[in-house]
């Protein structure tokens, strides 16, 4: 697996896998509802592109094929971070997440999903507050979480 900068041309295909990995992986902790408004499949490309390339933003490349990506921000806010549904489990998101805070200095903060929030637990962040959070009128959990 390779890991490379955030390129505009990738911004369709990381909305699809955003898409994509919302509606089946975390199809276990959130409802039908939870998961439209979460990704509806018509993310703002531009809106996207400006952020991802204003962050330290990388995507994960495995035998050609776009299988992960991530981004933080300068202050250490991880603010995506998603692997391709047929990908999980194969060390993806931790070769993202180690890259993403070797380049920038911690403290790290995210807004971590029930299904991440393991994963970001065995990482050694810790839960500072449930939250609801509202997406076209529907409510989500998540976990504001912070590493330091």
């Amino acid at each position: 697996m390779q890991l490379r900068p955030y390129r505009t041309q990738d911004c369709p295909v990381l909305a699809g896998l955003f898409y994509d990995t919302v509606h089946t992986v975390n199809a276990r902790d959130y409802t039908p509802p939870q998961l439209d408004a979460w990704a509806d499949g018509h993310v703002d490309l531009a809106a996207w592109d400006r952020s991802l390339s204003e962050h330290h933003s990388l995507v994960a490349v495995l035998d050609g094929v776009i299988v992960g990506f991530g981004d933080m921000a300068s202050d250490g806010y991880l603010d995506r971070l998603y692997v391709h549904k047929d990908y999980q489990g194969r060390g993806i998101a931790t070769a993202l997440c180690d890259a993403l805070e070797q380049a920038v200095p911690g403290p790290y903060t995210t807004h971590a999903s029930i299904t991440a929030r393991p994963f970001f637990e065995h990482r050694g962040y810790r839960v500072v507050r449930e939250q609801q959070v509202e997406r076209k009128g529907i409510l989500l959990t998540n976990f504001v979480m912070q590493k330091d």
